[in-house]
């Protein structure tokens, strides 16, 4: 597959940089990267995936807790920092 892309001076700088470190060409610099990129983008994907089916998992016994998070935020918070001798 061939592209055709538009590169800002900062990227048209980092690529000519890559080339001239590695002594490849500009083709395969931007096959590594694309790879590169490839592979970290899909294991965030896996991570957040993965977390995604441990959200709301836990049982807290309190019920509503979503719509009632400021009352329970203000009330720990209370509980937390009680004024009186140290």
């Amino acid at each position: 597959m061939r592209i055709n892309a538009r590169r800002d001076d900062d990227a048209q700088q980092q690529v000519h940089d890559l080339t001239q470190a590695t002594g490849q060409r500009v083709s395969q610099v931007v096959r590594e990267a694309v790879a590169r990129y490839c592979t970290e983008t899909r294991a965030m994907l896996g991570g957040m995936r993965h977390f995604a089916k441990l959200v709301g998992q836990g049982d807290s016994g309190r019920s509503a807790v979503a719509s009632n998070y400021k009352q329970l935020m203000t009330e720990t918070l209370a509980a937390k920092h009680v004024p009186g001798p140290r």
